[in-house]
């Protein structure tokens, strides 16, 4: 008997136990794991709205804010308060109506066309959201393989929509109904009707007094400088094959993400984690408790290399000089006149940082999206960044390769001369007869010259000469380890270009049989001609890697990553070396002394703009022929001081007609510079790093 009694009580505690269990995890269920509950008894609703994290700021090497946030008003609706309205289907129509009235653009992924006859759209939208359209159409226990027509007269049926409604109405308010439907059954955050709403939009909305519509603050990008558009980029929402991509990081769906520049750059490093509002509201739709069930975490600053003074100046330069050659042109002949675009680089020769790096012309990054139609329409392509991605011919700014190639294997001395006859007849028999350019403008010639003479006054017949002696392959390898033709290492997006070679030539003129490198492929070559393309980001690598004697550093825009709350280095640019030329000190002493005749000397291509500067400069200049009607290209790569380089910068026209001139916009840097003795006073945001 006592055992019996003992065996009831234990089988009634363990069945109290479990139930018990069984409630536990049930609550846990409804107000942790799953919290978007409704209580017939209390009449509430709780539900989570994911909260943007605040995107880091992007800084120039001194610390001033290029690129930050401001604050914004995002506007939600959740369904529980609006259902449990009078007329919910009425309040979603004065809601799309005075949105269509006002202009303003909201998004609803219902993938159907807008306008009858009704099709899909499915296309458009990425296979996370088609996804969420299939599971709309088994909750309905309707056919995968409904039509569109049909689907609208699906849905009018489910939410009860009027018959006497226009059709704009209609699938305005069922786009909206299908958004706030696909929240009850999927793991979708909140509806976002509009985000970044300004003040006067704002009020006229909430004016509508729409049950379950609530203002959520957030944050927006904001540029505080002009300069650097073609560098900075842009968010905005992800695309289809971009979602597929950051979903699996995390991303939410209507997250934004960097498009272009370094916002695309450092994407992961800008962007924040997304934090989680808790909020219970009564049946009217008032808030009775929130709270944050995950904090937001704002995401990373990136430090950038890039000086904004510098930047400024490399940009005005480079304008003011085009538009004065477009009106003025130069030389005798004003030639010029047709010039393009351009691109300036300014790059620190002892670590490969990027202190500003100019396209012209450019744009407005604050109002691209309101200026892109426009832009697309506007002559020479001003969204293009010429500094990175377009290869042109360097001309005579390849000089050096061929001298140091000659000079490292013994072809010529220092000492060793050519006589300049104006017309180099070496192959003459074959027909082909280059000339030198002061014969071909003046009919006189450089007479006997050296190598250090030649590079100053920029001598094609000397290195006609000697590129033949030297060769092809010779040539490309010293070309290749300074870095012509080759990735720089950059984070943005950019174009290798190519080099003259055969591999280059058989590539281009789809021919894997071609093996015939020509003597002319081959004195072209010599001279930055021939099938040499470069960027201007290439041309200040290979200069800077001149002035260090062969060494090639990565050239980079990122110079630290900094915490949210700039109290915590996360990464910090150390120099990296690239590649390393290692010639004999002769070739390098010939090098340097050239370029610095070519400003010194009074006959020297750059010394009508230097001449008389007090800083020695080491340049080239270089004129490029570019097969097309109009002027020629003018190219121009220097560095200082010329005892001790610090800065390199390679600075490039499209029918620029002579490199020489574009002297003036390096000039325009250089005074910065020195100016400032090489710096800028840090400004970093209060509480921040020292």
């Amino acid at each position: 008997m006592r055992y019996s009694f003992k065996l009831r009580l234990g089988l009634l505690l363990t069945v109290f136990g479990m139930l018990m269990a069984a409630y536990a995890y049930r609550l846990i269920q409804l107000q942790v794991v799953n919290p978007r509950t409704s209580s017939a008894t209390t009449g509430t609703y709780t539900y989570d709205t994911r909260v943007t994290a605040a995107r880091g700021e992007i800084l120039d090497r001194n610390g001033n804010v290029l690129v930050t946030n401001r604050a914004s008003y995002d506007l939600i609706i959740t369904g529980y308060a609006l259902f449990n309205s009078e007329s919910p289907n009425e309040s979603l129509r004065q809601l799309a109506r005075l949105c269509r009235e006002r202009g303003i653009t909201y998004t609803d992924h219902l993938p159907v066309t807008r306008v009858k006859p009704y099709e899909y759209e499915t296309a458009n939208y990425s296979s996370t959201w088609n996804s969420y359209f299939r599971d709309f159409l088994r909750q309905n226990d309707w056919d995968a393989d409904v039509s569109a027509a049909q689907l609208i007269k699906l849905m009018r049926s489910r939410f009860r929509i009027p018959n006497d409604w226009s059709d704009e109405d209609v699938r305005d308010v069922l786009g909206l109904r299908y958004e706030l439907d696909l929240r009850n059954y999927s793991s979708l955050p909140t509806y976002t009707l509009l985000s970044d709403v300004d003040a006067t939009q704002l009020a006229e909305l909430m004016e509508l007094n729409i049950p379950g519509m609530q203002v959520l603050a957030s944050t927006v990008r904001e540029y505080n400088t002009t300069c650097a558009a073609h560098i900075l980029g842009r968010t905005a929402a992800m695309s289809p094959e971009e979602w597929e991509i950051y979903k699996e990081k995390g991303y939410a769906m209507d997250a934004f993400v960097g498009k272009e520049g370094l916002e695309k750059a450092f994407e992961e490093e800008l962007h924040g984690t997304d934090g989680v509002l808790r909020t219970t509201v009564d049946r009217e739709g008032n808030i009775i408790a929130q709270y944050y069930a995950v904090e937001p975490k704002a995401g990373a600053n990136v430090e950038t290399t890039i000086d904004v003074n510098y930047q400024r100046v490399a940009e005005d330069a480079l304008e003011h000089y085009i538009l004065d050659l477009r009106e003025n042109g130069v030389g005798a002949k004003h030639e010029g006149q047709d010039a393009e675009g351009g691109a300036v680089v300014m790059l620190e020769v002892k670590t490969g940082a990027v202190l500003a790096s100019a396209s012209y012309p450019t744009f407005n990054i604050s109002t691209f999206s309101q200026d892109y139609n426009k832009l697309l329409q506007e002559k020479y392509s001003p969204m293009f960044n010429r500094a990175l991605m377009q290869a042109y011919p360097p001309g005579s700014t390849y000089k050096m390769v061929t001298a140091i190639a000659a000079l490292d294997n013994n072809i010529i001395t220092r000492n060793f001369t050519v006589e300049d006859e104006g017309i180099y007849t070496r192959f003459e028999e074959q027909g082909y007869a280059p000339q030198c350019y002061l014969w071909t403008s003046s009919k006189q010639t450089h007479g006997i010259i050296n190598c250090a003479e030649a590079l100053a006054v920029s001598c094609n017949y000397f290195f006609y000469e000697v590129g033949w002696r030297t060769g092809e392959e010779l040539m490309d390898q010293t070309a290749k380890a300074l870095g012509l033709g080759e990735p720089t290492g950059v984070e943005l997006p950019e174009t290798t270009g190519w080099r003259a070679n055969e591999e280059t030539k058989r590539e281009l003129y789809s021919d894997p049989g071609l093996q015939v490198f020509t003597y002319g492929d081959l004195i072209a070559m010599a001279i930055g001609q021939s099938e040499n393309r470069f960027s201007p980001l290439q041309l200040a690598v290979y200069t800077a890697a001149v002035a260090n004697r062969g060494t090639r550093y990565k050239a980079t825009f990122l110079n630290r990553i900094i915490s949210a709350d700039y109290q915590e280095l996360r990464y910090e640019m150390k120099p990296t070396v690239a590649s390393q030329l290692n010639a004999t000190n002769e070739s390098w002493n010939v090098c340097e002394e050239g370029m610095r005749m070519a400003v010194s000397d009074p006959s020297g291509t750059a010394n009508k703009v230097f001449g008389d500067y007090p800083i020695a400069v080491c340049a080239k200049t270089g004129t490029a022929q570019h097969g097309a009607d109009g002027s020629d290209n003018a190219s121009f790569v220097c560095y200082a001081p010329a005892d001790d380089p610090q800065i390199a910068i390679a600075i490039y026209v499209e029918k620029g007609a002579q490199g020489g001139a574009l002297g003036e916009i390096a000039k325009a840097i250089f005074d910065a510079y020195f100016a400032n003795e090489g710096g800028n006073d840090t400004v970093l945001p209060e509480n921040s790093m020292n």
